[in-house]
């Protein structure tokens, strides 16, 4: 295919761990390999950046600085902790704060971009990205030949959340929606949270990985089951509860490794399990993974598998250990015991996994331009 100017905006991008994050670093990467002109708009750090451009070829462009601060709701006496809780979800509800912010970033910036690409990319989460541009962009100065508006999950329509959003964010949504050639999302089944009239726009296109960069440990059965999870979770739809109530229950040794920023539904089991639990921040995801090739197993807790498609499941898929996979209220005890045997028959499988190749994935995109 003949080079390409493709232009990229997204706030979310190496180091972070997100999976936004790695959609939007693997997916600039693996187009500058294939040799096409790739422009990326993000929050730009010169130390981890520059060598990425100098790498790939890539030009990164400073989306800005963001001034509006984040509510810090975990400093200070517990009463004061529960009052920047309660103004947090104020101005989060009334006006997305702070991520409101970033779509006038966005719109300032391509504002000043000169000439016309054959691709635009946008990516959220946060959705105020798809609106800054959507806010750029006239008749007069498209930015690009098409515009593909990629997303994690919907926004009005994102029914897991745990507070629902106001009606007048809707306008926003549909406005992007509207002006977008095509809504990019990883699992066709999550159209159905997106309004109808703009369901002929949408397109599955998922989460893309570079299988070939994982750098795996040599397996060897550790001296007492050991397994894993990390990820982030949520009370109301990933919740480790049922499991840890299980486990609270085995007698026998074991080690459960959770790598995670959300630690307070674990922490209440802590005393009870003692050394069993472990409890880690998060590292970057290639160290992370061969970490987790070193587990006997890992564990999945998947809130919606018809319409969630965890990015998770696929880098545990790479470092080539079972996966013990199960919805929150539906842990199965006596398969969590065969695990913990050494049992593994009842691992998840992902069926054709070519698809989450990135170079497979990039192609997805190339197409929309023809």
């Amino acid at each position: 295919m003949q080079s390409k100017k493709i232009l990229v905006v997204s706030s979310a991008f190496y180091p972070e761990n997100s999976p936004r994050s790695f959609r939007t670093t693997e997916l600039v990467k693996e187009l500058a390999r294939q040799g096409h002109q790739v422009t990326l708009y993000t929050l730009k750090i010169d130390k981890f950046h520059v060598p990425i451009e100098k790498e790939f070829g890539i030009e990164i462009k400073n989306l800005g600085t963001r001034k509006l601060p984040i509510i810090d709701v975990a400093k200070g006496p517990k009463f004061f902790s529960l009052i920047k809780r309660i103004v947090n979800r104020i101005l989060l509800q009334l006006i997305l704060y702070p991520d409101v912010e970033l779509m006038f970033m966005v719109k300032k910036v391509l504002k000043k971009e000169k000439g016309t690409f054959d691709l635009l990319i946008s990516i959220a989460v946060p959705h105020p990205i798809h609106w800054g541009v959507v806010w750029a962009r006239t008749k007069n100065k498209p930015l690009a030949t098409k515009w593909v508006a990629d997303c994690g999950d919907a926004f009005m329509g994102a029914y897991h959340d745990s507070f629902n959003k106001l009606f007048y964010f809707k306008y926003l949504e549909k406005w992007f929606c509207r002006k977008a050639d095509y809504i990019a999302i990883p699992k066709i089944m999550m159209k159905e949270n997106y309004y109808p009239e703009f369901h002929h726009k949408i397109i599955e296109i998922p989460q893309g990985f570079k299988f070939d960069e994982v750098e795996k440990k040599n397996y060897s059965k550790n001296e007492v089951p050991t397994f894993a999870f990390a990820g982030t979770f949520i009370r109301t739809t990933r919740n480790p509860s049922p499991l840890l109530d299980f486990l609270v229950t085995v007698t026998e040794p074991f080690k459960f490794i959770v790598y995670t920023e959300t630690q307070d539904l674990l922490l209440p089991y802590k005393d009870t399990l003692g050394d069993k639990l472990v409890i880690k921040k998060y590292i970057p995801r290639i160290e992370l993974l061969k970490e987790l090739s070193s587990m006997d197993f890992l564990v999945n807790i998947s809130y919606d598998p018809v319409h969630q498609a965890p990015s998770k499941l696929i880098d545990y898929y790479l470092t080539g250990r079972p996966i013990l996979s199960s919805l929150t209220s539906e842990f199965d005890n006596e398969i969590v015991a065969a695990f913990l045997k050494g049992d593994y028959s009842q691992t998840s499988v992902y069926d054709n996994i070519e698809k989450f190749k990135i170079e497979n994935v990039t192609q997805q995109f190339l197409m929309l331009i023809d």
